[in-house]
């Protein structure tokens, strides 16, 4: 079978899900989970992309966001090969955790994003792990507890306000967070945690999401179809194709901001882009400022040894693979302190 051409703008709304390979957990205890979640905030820095609703399941995630440049392959390549390293060495193994490409469907912003934000977040109670009585939002690795806490509480890359308007509840106040706490428990109750799909729609809402390509109205599939034959006809043979963007679109979020942190971080070593060249290849001002490229952006490793003259990409990955400890050398304080700094002006 063919696969799901990507269709990426700027702009676009997706709803992604992964399994575990065999149906196996792709998170094993609670230490587990809260590396995941820390692991969806740096792909919020890396990608700029914007999360409306996430959760966390033990064999299973779901995440519904939109992205301000068309970044999706790269952002998602970057997250989910991310978790299976950081997983396998964790847990010492090796090989594959997800069952394949991550599922990653086109939404209609306003009723069709706020009947997914709701889907989402009753994952849970659909699963028995949690009942209305104990608290929905007693699920802690999910965006529901954000949704009922206020602002200086919750996660500051859940786009919670955002949210609560599409599903048209009036702001983000504690009366709107408890109004729209009620709503759930209300389709928990009467509907065994399925939201009602907007008006005049008759499929299941499962099968829209594990089959479909997108979910909104039929204008909507309009649209996006029209933006599919665009991108065939823009896109050549061999990776572009595969990857799902075109070359111009590859110039995206994820360059730019590695370029913005690289001048950040010279200006902040004091150095010219001219003076990289002059220095040793594993300069701990080149290591600095690689670290935090790599840290903070989807920017392959042969970018970095490229822009900061670090030589072969092979030695580049091993100079910035960790934050500065003693194994850099004499200088790795004064590397810790131009971290700091260039991430605090960046």
């Amino acid at each position: 079978m063919a696969r799901q051409v990507r269709v990426q703008f700027p702009g676009a709304i997706y709803h992604a899900m992964a399994r575990g390979d065999r149906q196996e957990p792709i998170v094993k205890d609670d230490h587990d989970r809260d590396a995941f979640a820390d692991l969806l905030e740096e792909l919020v820095e890396r990608t700029g992309f914007e999360v409306f609703a996430w959760v966390l399941m033990t064999n299973h995630y779901h995440l519904a966001f939109k992205t301000p440049e068309p970044n999706l392959v790269e952002g998602m390549k970057w997250f989910q090969n991310t978790w299976t390293k950081r997983f396998n060495a964790r847990h010492r193994l090796w090989g594959h955790l997800y069952g394949g490409r991550y599922k990653a469907i086109l939404v209609e912003e306003g009723e069709h994003l706020g009947t997914l934000i709701d889907y989402i977040h009753l994952n849970p109670f659909r699963a028995g792990l949690v009942t209305v009585r104990q608290g929905l939002e007693s699920y802690r690795w999910s965006s529901l507890p954000d949704y009922v806490k206020a602002p200086r509480q919750r996660r500051p890359w859940v786009q919670v306000e955002r949210g609560l308007v599409h599903k048209e509840f009036g702001g983000d106040t504690a009366a709107q967070r408890r109004r729209y706490l009620r709503h759930l428990e209300a389709v928990a109750r009467e509907r065994g945690g399925v939201p009602e799909l907007p008006d005049g729609e008759e499929r299941s809402l499962q099968s829209t999401l594990r089959r479909g390509w997108y979910f909104g109205a039929e204008e909507f599939r309009e649209r996006m179809l029209a933006q599919l034959e665009k991108l065939k006809g823009s896109e050549g043979k061999g990776h572009r194709r595969r990857s799902g963007y075109n070359g111009v679109q590859a110039r995206d979020h994820g360059e730019k901001e590695a370029k913005r942190m690289l001048k950040a971080g010279l200006a902040a070593a004091g150095l010219r882009k001219a003076d990289l060249r002059k220095l040793k290849k594993s300069d701990w001002r080149k290591r600095s400022i690689g670290r935090v490229i790599r840290k903070r952006t989807v920017m392959p490793v042969s970018w970095i040894a490229e822009h900061l003259e670090m030589g072969h990409p092979n030695q580049a990955a091993t100079l910035v693979r960790h934050d500065p400890a003693r194994e850099w050398g004499a200088e790795w304080k004064k590397a810790r302190d131009l971290i700091r700094r260039i991430e605090s002006n960046e």
